[in-house]
């Protein structure tokens, strides 16, 4: 029996809406309704509301408006639709295990003899979280994409300014700009990798990969970049160990990640990559002898554009999105990416894979 239902059923103090008041349509509306006499007592609710203001009280029905929201503006703004028969606008913040945020609409309605005000609560917490979540997105790429683009600007002008015919520094400046503009490139290229993943429009092919080739040539084609920091490349995985997954996308997340491991590392640390499994799922761990990541950034790591030092970041030509990559392929597979580590000790990165899907 819903709500209305019972509000129908059941003799209250309170007056009860006549028989020709559709509770039905309240109760089809996804948004939270309260209907509030002029004594802010509750006449009628739907389910909506029923879920978002309830809590432990039962019944929202008959209640006073003051025991189930506590907010002065919006038991002021039905008050002032009681008394001057206008409409009311109001914002609500409620706090508790999950913030939620409401627009509320309040307009006057007759219930038979008496006179009522109805309020609509549209539930912005999703829209507000989203908007915020475009915003810093939007704030990160003009970011990212401003710090390179100011020293191209800056060393064209130094060029065209004279220095092209300098033969000491024109390569060298010339060598600045490529640098940037490389560093751009692969920022728009993981841009539009994460928005094609994140719409769905990638898909995965899923067949049984060998782990251990796909380990080695990833060590081949990063073992420049870890011969000059002097860090050893170890492959711990055996030879016969195969694991389900879309070959492509398989290879980017452990190149992703080994790179960062590489780039993080100490000097003449060392990557080694190993691999566990269970019946229901295969773990590929990559550990790096670096600094480590402290508690509070490694809740973070894998969020868009978060990095734990944005300078080194930067000077090493990291884009921020990598990790954030690798996390949406995992999931894309049914799986799950993970980070442990501690100060001093090292990070160690584990994919978690299915073994069938």
């Amino acid at each position: 029996m819903n709500f209305f239902s019972r509000l129908k059923n059941k003799e209250t103090k309170s007056e009860a809406p006549p028989p020709n008041f559709s509770l039905e349509i309240l109760e089809a509306m996804r948004e939270s309704v309260l209907i509030v006499n002029s004594d802010l007592r509750i006449l009628a609710s739907n389910s909506a509301a029923y879920d978002a203001f309830a809590r432990n009280n039962g019944a929202l029905e008959n209640k006073r408006l003051t025991e189930v929201i506590r907010d002065l503006n919006l038991h002021k703004a039905f008050l002032k639709t009681l008394e001057t028969s206008v409409d009311s606008d109001v914002k609500l913040e409620m706090s508790g295990i999950e913030r939620r945020k409401y627009n509320v609409h309040i307009a006057p309605i007759a219930i038979g003899e008496t006179d009522a005000a109805i309020g609509f609560f549209y539930d912005t917490t999703k829209i507000e979280h989203l908007e915020n979540v475009r915003q810093e997105f939007l704030s990160n790429i003009s970011h990212e994409l401003r710090t390179p683009l100011t020293s191209i600007l800056a060393f064209v002008e130094t060029l065209e300014d004279g220095a092209i015919d300098d033969e000491k520094n024109n390569m060298r400046f010339l060598g600045v700009i490529r640098k940037n503009a490389e560093r751009m490139n692969r920022l728009i290229e993981d841009i539009s990798e994460l928005s094609l993943i994140e719409s769905g429009r990638v898909r995965v092919e899923i067949k049984p990969k060998n782990l251990y080739a796909v380990i080695e040539e990833i060590f081949t084609n990063l073992s420049t970049k870890a011969h000059d920091r002097n860090i050893e490349l170890i492959n711990k995985v055996a030879p016969d160990v195969s694991v389900f997954a879309d070959a492509v996308r398989l290879e980017q997340m452990l190149t992703n990640l080994i790179d960062n491991a590489i780039k993080f590392n100490r000097e003449s640390g060392s990557v080694s990559v190993t691999y566990d499994s269970t019946e229901t799922s295969d773990f590929i761990a990559v550990a790096d002898a670096g600094e480590g990541i402290s508690g509070d950034h490694l809740q973070r790591i894998f969020e868009r554009f978060y990095r734990t030092d944005r300078a080194r970041s930067r000077e090493i030509g990291g884009t921020g999105l990598g990790l954030a990559i690798v996390k949406h392929l995992a999931r894309l597979h049914g799986g799950e990416v993970s980070a442990a580590s501690s100060l001093g000790s090292g990070t160690i990165f584990t994919i978690e894979l299915p073994r069938n899907l």
